[in-house]
């Protein structure tokens, strides 16, 4: 591969990723608003917060995964320009994103057993509660969103949703401000705001994309310029499921391996879990940019394929990886020399900074090891290839990260030297588990490319 060859991927990589990149950073700018916000409001409000935004987040991701399996099916097509036939699978995604809605929605509103794994106190807990109610209204548009997301990342189109996700971005904080803190007559809410905010602008933005599907002339050719939904097509759906279901285990796998840090660390103390949520947000801050480059070499692999363009989906696969560990270098070093002022930026409370600072030594292999899992995840779903992936993940990112973090920072075994007690050992595990997260899912895509590369059409026939 070529020094030429590589800037030539970028340079395709880059008007696809860049979007991408702004409007996932505007939608974590909701979690690092609401984290800002509340750590300003009420230290048992963050607590709830860190709590509640783990629950919230397994539950929306598992189900988005599913959802997002539109990606590599439209994709495909639209390299193949079938274009019909790619809208029609938006018609079928928004089918599969109410029936998901009902079950997770039930889900937030019955959180017993989360509460019962993070050991909450009944203050917290009570504020838990209320701040996922007000998510359980916000899940619907919030997927049906992901099912409209999806089908634009994959036919070259995210700049739409990057304005929407702006948007909502500008309309979530001053709701946050007004419904965390209260104003007038409008009582301050604490972290139940911050949900309140979250499901309001989740059904403006949704409207908002609706409005675009109908008017936009980009869209006609599709068949997307309609006032009713298609009807369910048990084929396509099934396809959908077929993807879809290790594509959101893989997610929630990978997601819950780090946010059920947030519920055990949780068990240590109020303080523990506050410096944990800082920590969390700014590796998820970072994790954009590799997640960004990810979406677009899957897209740019997916039309490639099904244009039958095999030499190129392979090169642009390999290309978009050693982009992603080289620019996560960069950052994750340049973040850990900074980070006693970037903690800083999210509170003066020195107590929580002296308990984030810790978990921030590991900072610069965990970037680098999230960067190249998560690019060969999603080039390996471009091929359709989700169920080994999801194995790696459960053994890795469960069993080592989670479960050996549990072991590690409760001092299970006796042999727990005393830096790795706490968050700590928790953060050291999941370190371990991505590491050999990224090893296996770096050398399953070699295989894929070498062996299974150039016999992945738009059929779709080849699955993993």
């Amino acid at each position: 591969m070529t020094h030429h060859g590589l800037l030539g991927s970028a340079r395709r990589i880059a008007p696809l990723a860049w979007p991408v990149f702004v409007g996932q950073v505007a939608v974590l700018a909701f979690g690092t608003a609401d984290t800002v916000m509340v750590a300003r409001y009420a230290a048992l409000d963050l607590a709830a917060l860190a709590i509640g935004a783990a629950v919230y987040i397994s539950v929306f991701v598992g189900l988005m995964g599913v959802v997002m399996s539109i990606g590599p099916v439209t994709g495909q097509l639209f390299g193949a320009r079938k274009l019909h036939e790619a809208g029609a699978q938006l018609h079928q995604a928004v089918w599969l994103a109410l029936g998901l809605s009902i079950l997770g929605s039930a889900l937030l509103l019955m959180p017993a057993p989360f509460l019962h794994a993070a050991q909450a106190q009944p203050a917290v807990a009570d504020k838990v509660r209320a701040y996922l109610g007000n998510l359980a209204f916000a899940l619907p548009p919030a997927l049906l969103f992901q099912a409209f997301r999806a089908f634009n990342t994959a036919v070259s189109r995210p700049k739409i949703v990057m304005a929407l996700q702006l948007g909502g971005l500008s309309l979530k904080v001053p709701l946050n401000a007004l419904l965390i803190y209260g104003f007038g007559d409008i009582p301050s809410l604490g972290a139940a705001g911050c949900g309140l905010a979250t499901a309001i602008v989740m059904w403006a933005q949704l409207l908002l994309a609706w409005w675009v599907l109908r008017r936009d002339p980009f869209y006609a050719p599709f068949g997307l310029h309609v006032t009713r939904l298609n009807a369910p097509h048990r084929p396509s759906l099934k396809e959908l499921l077929r993807l879809g279901v290790p594509m959101g285990l893989s997610i929630l796998i990978e997601v819950t391996g780090f946010t059920f840090m947030a519920i055990f660390i949780s068990r240590i103390s109020a303080t523990a879990v506050a410096g944990h949520q800082l920590a969390a947000n700014m590796v998820s801050l970072m994790f954009m940019m590799p997640l960004a480059i990810a979406n677009a070499s899957s897209t740019l692999v997916a039309q490639s394929i099904g244009a039958e363009e095999h030499a190129d989906a392979r090169r642009t696969g390999w290309h978009g990886l050693q982009i992603a560990v080289l620019i996560a270098a960069v950052v994750g070093t340049v973040i850990y020399l900074a980070r006693e002022s970037v903690l800083g930026a999210y509170t003066h409370n020195p107590v929580i900074i002296a308990a984030a600072m810790p978990l921030l030594a590991w900072v610069v292999v965990f970037h680098i090891a999230d960067a190249a899992q998560t690019v060969a995840s999603f080039v390996l779903r471009a091929y359709r290839v989700t169920t080994v992936p999801m194995v790696i993940y459960a053994v890795a990112l469960w069993g080592v990260g989670l479960g050996g973090g549990f072991v590690v920072a409760f001092d299970l075994t006796g042999l727990t030297p005393a830096s790795l007690i706490g968050a700590p050992g928790f953060w050291s595990a999941s370190v371990t588990g991505l590491v050999l997260s990224s090893v296996g899912l770096c050398n399953l895509m070699a295989w894929v490319l070498r062996h299974k590369g150039g016999r992945s059409g738009t059929s779709g026939q080849q699955r993993t």
